[in-house]
């Protein structure tokens, strides 16, 4: 097969390798399955995607060159309730070996962080977790300096921004213990994060703290905190867990034309599972759903959620504009490589890693889950930035598609699914799965269930591409001034 419609509506195909109709076409990019007048509709996913901006004939590629966005900046959103959809449900019950936590919350690993409240610290917590990796070998999954440049000079939303993240990351469950490193003369001290934790799991086991300032020796009394937190997390045994207890983030960077038609569909397929059996998903990069919003407003659950999920749109149509900048400009230079067109193209590929099933709730920034389900999270788009807000709202793991790849890896367990066969062999060294095998004439089902297999065997204990090489990076959103 080489090429495909994804919608019987469609009046463009994308090519599944690279092929010569009109013109050569791409693998990933379109071709015009009729003529398409000038200002008639480019429809891909059974969804308007853009408007001709000239005569496109059959067979021709169909681009930027000759398609433009139909969307606008202001949207007028009306509430329909969710038709009926059919009950996701597991045929049986399943699990995967975890933790679980004094409170009773679950983890896909156990880990220690060492938590830089600022970043005149980060070297600080760097040289504290490389001095106790021989001592924690053997007894917790890792110990690692989660270190970031802010926690001073900042105001406003952007300082409690920091706060709050820093705030979940000491709640992550992932972390079997926690030293919050701090300085001592920033706005984002100690004192001021301890008012962030109540309702936290801020046992005197669990969460250590430790300011620099108020120390003659800080790696010295360092390392003894660090120590006793591995000898308390080593206490964890991994053991059954039902899946429902599972939230796993979904993410997608560097897309290309067939990320929605294979990657993004298989992490569909599995969230549509997981939700079924009681789990959580989160679906982020709220400007990458500019365009397919209105399918995510139809599946909302009420009227309530309904009205968040425009509240989130809307507030980042708002982002934008404060910053004077136009909100429909996003497909990244690879995005359009890979044969993205515009916005809506983009959009409507994302959010096919939600699945089919209703939207539960909607979160804001640093926001934990609460309500099982699709939830959706108040983000931007940017891979680090995204990741880190959905490990912030509680995501034990991250399921990231890519056509163009990256080798980048979050804070928790970041699974990489290529989008096509071409670039997963190239960069082997970077993803977990193959995704290309959804465009071939195959079993469809053994792929999904080969994935949702690696998802829990990740879960599990089996180490990501990403996590071997030790890449683990976060960044906290900003938007504001730097004092």
């Amino acid at each position: 097969m080489d090429w495909i419609k994804i919608n019987e509506k469609d009046n463009v195909a994308v090519a599944l390798n690279d092929l010569v109709k009109k013109e050569k076409i791409p693998q990933g990019h379109k071709f015009a399955l009729k003529k398409i007048s000038k200002g008639e509709t480019i429809i891909k996913y059974g969804c308007p995607i853009g408007r001709a901006e000239k005569d496109i004939q059959e067979g021709q590629w169909v681009h930027t060159h000759n398609v433009k966005t139909l969307l606008g900046d202001t949207e007028d959103y009306q509430y329909r309730k969710a038709l009926k959809t059919q009950e996701l449900r597991g045929s049986k019950a399943s699990f995967f070996s975890g933790y679980v936590r004094e409170d009773g919350r679950c983890a896909v690993r156990n880990e220690v962080w060492i938590i830089a409240t600022v970043g005149c610290v980060n070297s600080v917590a760097q040289e504290l977790a490389e001095k106790a990796k021989e001592y924690a070998r053997g007894k917790v999954d890792g110990v690692y300096a989660i270190t970031h440049p802010y926690g001073c000079s900042q105001m406003g939303e952007d300082q409690e921004n920091t706060r709050r993240a820093l705030a979940a990351l000491a709640g992550h469950p992932n972390a079997g213990g926690v030293l919050l490193l701090g300085l001592g003369c920033e706005n984002c001290n100690l004192d001021v994060l301890k008012d962030y934790l109540p309702g936290q799991p801020a046992s005197l086991e669990r969460i250590k703290f430790l300011q620099c300032q108020d120390t003659e020796d800080e790696l010295e009394d360092g390392a003894l905190l660090v120590r006793d937190l591995i000898d308390y997390a080593k206490s964890f045994r991994r053991e059954p867990v039902p899946v429902s207890r599972l939230v796993v983030g979904l993410k997608c960077g560097g897309s290309d034309g067939l990320s929605g038609i294979t990657a993004n569909p298989l992490v569909g397929r599995f969230s549509d599972r997981l939700c079924g059996q009681g789990g959580s998903v989160i679906l982020t990069e709220v400007p990458e759903m500019f365009g397919a919003e209105r399918l995510l407003m139809n599946r909302c659950r009420d009227e309530e959620t309904f009205a968040k999920t425009v509240g989130l749109i809307n507030q980042f149509k708002d982002y934008f504009r404060r910053h004077g900048q136009v909100i429909y400009e996003n497909p990244s230079p690879g995005n359009k490589a890979g044969g993205i067109t515009t916005l809506e193209d983009k959009s409507l590929g994302c959010v096919q890693k939600g699945g089919s099933s209703l939207v539960n709730d909607v979160l804001q920034y640093g926001e934990p889950v609460k309500v099982p389900g699709l939830n959706l999270l108040s983000s931007p788009g940017n891979d680090l930035v995204a990741s880190t807000a959905l490990a912030l709202s509680g995501a034990h793991l991250i399921l990231f598609t890519t056509g163009r790849g990256t080798p980048f890896g979050s804070l928790v367990p970041t699974v990489k699914i290529a989008s096509n066969h071409v670039i997963y062999e190239k960069k082997n060294n970077w993803f977990d799965f193959d995704g290309g095998f959804m465009a071939d004439e195959g079993d469809r089902e053994k792929i999904v269930e080969n994935f949702y297999r690696c998802v829990i065997e990740t879960a599990s204990g089996d180490r990501t591409k990403s996590e071997n090489r030790g890449y683990r990076d976060i960044a906290i959103f900003k938007q504001g001034v730097t004092l």
